[in-house]
């Protein structure tokens, strides 16, 4: 892998109050992505964008578990001076990336908030994966099986698919993050 999780930005997710339970959760996710984004290519993607995106994803759970920690962790990573590309993946991983009338739904600040860059997607996959996987929720026996189960998992549990609209959003970025994982299993040196 080309990046590794770093103290500081541990320290950093401690310093703004996030719980040790959290922090355990957004190192597993920062582990996946960058996992996935390897198993993807070492080129083209941004293994730190994934890993610190991945990383401070939940930041803003210091000061709520709900629908609008994204929103708040967003404003939270601006003060402390995280970059646009990882704020943006805070902002918008709620619901996998939504549309400006589902965002008007849900009561969060109305605009856009569609995935457009792959590293986002990887941070998202990731995260429900890390979720299924941790959860306890469902049994699976290994990490390559929640993958392989994913869409049936995100079906039967209305957890993790949330609504029609979401699921077949994660459902996508299953699907092109697999393909693009297969595509470079399937590769000769």
């Amino acid at each position: 892998m080309g990046y590794a999780i770093k103290k500081s930005d541990l320290d950093m997710l401690r310093a703004e109050g996030m719980s040790e339970a959290d922090i355990t959760h957004s190192a597993k996710v920062a582990e996946k992505a960058l996992e996935i984004a390897d198993r993807i290519s070492t080129n083209g993607i941004d293994q730190e964008l994934v890993g610190r995106g991945a990383l401070f994803h939940d930041l803003g759970k210091t000061r709520t578990h709900e629908m609008e920690h994204g929103k708040v962790g967003a404003e939270l990573g601006r003060r402390i001076g995280l970059p646009g590309e990882i704020t943006a993946i805070m902002e918008k991983h709620i619901r996998g990336g939504m549309t400006e009338s589902e965002a008007r739904e849900l009561g969060l600040p109305v605009k856009d908030y569609t995935l457009r860059r792959l590293e986002e997607r990887i941070v998202i996959y990731a995260d429900r994966l890390v979720d299924i996987i941790h959860d306890g929720v469902v049994t699976i026996r290994s990490e390559a099986e929640a993958e392989e189960r994913f869409e049936e998992i995100l079906r039967t549990y209305t957890k993790y698919g949330k609504n029609e609209t979401t699921l077949n959003r994660y459902f996508g970025y299953h699907r092109e993050i697999q393909g693009l994982m297969k595509r470079r299993e399937g590769e000769t040196p």
